[in-house]
């Protein structure tokens, strides 16, 4: 049995097959289905085993405090909520091994497209578009901003919090995390995987909408923040159109490195602007 193909940072997806009317679509609705199920049921495990050995940690503490085994309400009422390094490491293994699944399973790159994807991160060009979708990225979300707030309308990221946290008590984790690993496995999974798949059915544009919009989703989840509805919908349109330009810059270098350097770009100075203006 031949090993499987490494995981490419590449890519202009194989010519689509020949196929029935409708299938690029259920193919995208089934890797969304099964992204989802995977993340879910990682997200479920790795909060068990939190969840395990924060119980332990705290019924010993309470064991040497009382001197005798704590009881079920005692250890409830100790255990709390995962912490900054806790849910970052939760969503590297959710999210991350979720990307790694779908791309294996659903959309492994070939020998040629490898080769093509690595011939392209060797272009200059590449590299100009690169920096050139970073900066609009970076000037559309401010403008996107400064209109809202012209319109009383100023929302709170759902990942605000944990950066903050993260930033105090683990700040290079958070930079090796949010400007390098998030990058990586997003791109893996939303760019190749999800936009790939329409892209190579001959359907870009319609995968450049879908995958932004399940990016933008996946980032801004309604009901898990105390945005409204304006809100959240300038918080879609920030990450929908990040995920777009993306996509865009993917399919128009050939490589998936390109889209991977954009995203650590953003993120890298989005992470910047946390420490030295508090994204006010």
């Amino acid at each position: 049995m031949s090993a499987p193909p490494p995981v490419p940072l590449s890519v202009p997806p194989a010519a689509p097959r020949a196929s029935r009317p409708g299938s690029p679509l259920l193919g995208f609705g089934l890797d969304i289905l099964l992204a989802a199920c995977i993340l879910l049921g990682l997200s479920l495990v790795c909060g068990l085993a939190w969840g395990l050995w924060r119980g332990f940690e705290v019924g010993m503490a309470l064991a040497r405090e009382g001197g005798g085994a704590p009881d079920a309400a005692q250890l409830g009422s100790q255990l709390g909520q995962p912490g900054a390094l806790a849910q970052m490491l939760i969503a590297l293994v959710s999210t991350g091994l979720a990307a790694l699944v779908l791309y294996f399973w659903r959309r492994p790159a070939l020998q040629a497209e490898r080769a093509a994807s690595h011939a392209a991160a060797r272009r200059g060009s590449t590299w100009g578009w690169t920096l050139l979708v970073a900066a609009a990225v970076f000037a559309g979300s401010s403008l996107i901003s400064w209109i809202g707030k012209q319109f009383g309308i100023e929302p709170v990221p759902t990942n605000l919090p944990l950066m903050e946290q993260a930033l105090a008590h683990y700040p290079v984790f958070l930079v090796v995390f949010a400007v390098f690993l998030a990058p990586a496995y997003e791109e893996l999974l939303f760019r190749r995987v999800l936009f790939g798949r329409l892209w190579a059915a001959g359907r870009p544009w319609l995968g450049m909408l879908l995958s932004g919009a399940a990016f933008a989703f996946i980032h801004e989840i309604p009901g898990t923040t105390g945005n409204g509805l304006p809100e959240i919908l300038q918080l879609w349109l920030v990450y929908g159109g990040m995920g777009v330009a993306f996509a865009w810059l993917y399919r128009r270098t050939g490589t998936l490195w390109a889209a991977i350097g954009a995203h650590t770009l953003n993120n890298a100075i989005a992470l910047t602007a946390l420490v030295f203006f508090g994204l006010q």
